[in-house]
């Protein structure tokens, strides 16, 4: 009787062609196809802060939820409205490593930086619509 023994080879994924890579202004760049850039971009804008390690009780920190929590709220409201940090920012009047902590739920902004994010928001939004 023979006994047939199986062999269970890696199916192995096909490698892609190793990057392009282009030196400009003495910047090192790799260079991508459009439809990878796009898919990339987009999901690098599907970041959101993560809330906070609930307690012992199951309820979250709440000045931590509550700093996530308004970071989610202005970043969809940002990208809603096709605005870079940068650029709201420069319409809110403050500067744009303040937005980027606040975005990331880092810093706990005061009331009149709030404002100030909301004023500009509110405006792109009527700037927009009113087109």
């Amino acid at each position: 009787m023979k006994i047939r023994t199986l062999t269970h080879k890696k199916k192995s994924k096909p490698r892609a062609a190793p990057p392009e890579y282009l030196t400009r202004n003495g910047r090192r760049m790799v260079v991508l196809e459009e439809s990878e850039y796009e898919r990339l971009r987009l999901r690098a804008d599907d970041w959101e802060p993560l809330m906070p390690e609930p307690l012992p009780s199951g309820n979250y920190p709440a000045a931590e939820a509550l700093a996530v929590i308004q970071a989610r709220n202005i970043l969809r409201a940002r990208r809603k409205l096709g605005l870079s940090q940068v650029e709201l920012a420069r319409r809110a009047g403050i500067r744009p490593e303040t937005l980027n902590r606040i975005e990331q739920g880092r810093n706990k902004p005061s009331v009149p930086t709030i404002a100030k994010i909301d004023r500009a928001l509110r405006k792109a939004e009527t700037t927009e619509n009113g087109r």
